[in-house]
């Protein structure tokens, strides 16, 4: 949709074609959690959120300087939406709702004139002369248009009942296209859990914890689940896990302070370490459960040792469908500066469909809408050059 607006105010005739009888069924979903948009730290902390070994240097630095968070919060104010940045610098809708934005946002491409022609499914592509011919599915029947250029933002894998679902990773492979394959990010990872562990921690937050995974640390909370663990904390190491062989993050429950002050606030203990560290570190339900896991405990130093690292071995990450983005997409190295595929010149690409990854926070809707910027002006400007 903002490539289709950028396209369309540069004066190009423009389509939107999308698989489900309505658009932005994704952008509802990130409605839930209140429509997170962006977030509001300064422009050089939010370009290195960006994560994928292949990009570029500097390529998100260039794309947020070409559409950032301000120029997404004065966007959302030009369609009569104004938003606020909580505490956290998280960028929110004041009506923390994306039904109201998304109303307005399609009542502006059809006032420019974007065509939306819906229950269409991509299903081919191939070129024709100087354009391009796309092949959908509709009711079952196959319909095929013509295009100067191209804007494909199919999404990744996650949420594929909004119809991300990833089927066109074959599509493209099959035109020759190298397409790292969609993994689940910003998602829970599966732990074995004993039945007693779980038993007194099941749903119990990890509050004002620090979790290494290698050499990446992020410092938050998590939650047990009945599977593992979820929270904001383990889906920023995320990216350090998938490369990991035999993934593990080990867990600093007491940050503020150091082995030796924890050590000298059990005091004179000689033994039951564990059950006087409970009420004298003020370990939560969860924190008691995962060390008592670890037990024994010969002293307290051994004890202190642990809760500044417990190494907790983790199995997978939860499947695809239930991760909140994915990574994996399109290599960046088959694009150029545009987002064009350089094997397909007028076939552009934007969103998840490319091989990024990035945290909650509003990270993961800034940079669909900055490759959105960069694709419709790219395919803009191609047009103008055939």
């Amino acid at each position: 949709m903002r490539a289709a607006e950028v396209a369309a105010f540069g004066g190009a005739s423009v389509t939107l074609f999308d698989a489900k009888p309505s658009v932005g069924r994704k952008f509802l979903v990130a409605g839930r959690g209140g429509l997170n948009l962006t977030h509001a730290e300064p422009r050089e902390l939010f370009a290195a959120r960006y994560l994928g070994a292949e990009s570029p240097p500097d390529l998100w630095s260039s794309l947020l300087a070409e559409f950032d968070a301000d120029a997404l919060r004065q966007w959302a104010a030009e369609l009569g939406v104004e938003t606020f940045a909580a505490t956290s610098g998280r960028v929110y809708p004041r009506e923390l709702k994306a039904a109201p934005l998304l109303r307005r946002w399609v009542q502006r491409l059809r006032a420019v004139g974007v065509k939306f022609a819906l229950r269409h499914r991509w299903i081919d592509l191939r070129p024709a002369d100087a354009q391009w011919q796309i092949d959908f599915q509709v009711d079952g029947e196959l319909r095929t248009y013509e295009a100067d250029a191209v804007i494909l933002a199919l999404g990744g894998g996650s949420w594929p009942e909004t119809g991300s679902d990833g089927a066109w990773a074959s599509v493209l492979e099959k035109l020759g296209v190298n397409v790292a394959p969609l993994m689940s990010a910003n998602c829970g990872w599966e732990i074995f859990w004993s039945p007693k562990l779980l038993a007194q921690a099941e749903a119990q937050p990890l509050k004002n914890i620090n979790v290494r995974a290698g050499e990446t640390m992020a410092t938050g909370e998590l939650l047990v689940t009945k599977y593992g663990l979820e929270g904001g904390t383990i889906y920023q190491l995320g990216s350090a896990l998938r490369a990991m062989s035999e993934p593990e993050i080990a867990i600093d429950f007491k940050p503020a302070h150091s082995a030796e002050q924890l050590v000298k606030k059990l005091g004179n203990c000689p033994r039951n370490f564990l059950a006087e560290a409970r009420s004298r570190w003020k370990l939560s339900a969860a924190a008691f459960a995962i060390l008592e896991n670890h037990q024994p405990f010969t002293s307290a130093e051994s004890l202190a040792a642990t809760a500044k690292n417990c190494t907790l071995k983790l199995l997978r990450p939860r499947p695809l469908a239930e991760a909140i983005s994915s990574a994996g997409g399109v290599r960046w190295r088959e694009l150029n500066s545009a987002l064009m595929v350089r094997r397909l010149p007028g076939i552009f690409v934007a969103g998840e469909m490319i091989d990024w990854d990035a945290p909650t926070g509003g990270y993961l809707m800034q940079g669909c809408f900055a490759t959105g910027t960069r694709a419709g002006r790219g395919a803009l400007d191609w047009q103008k050059t055939q």
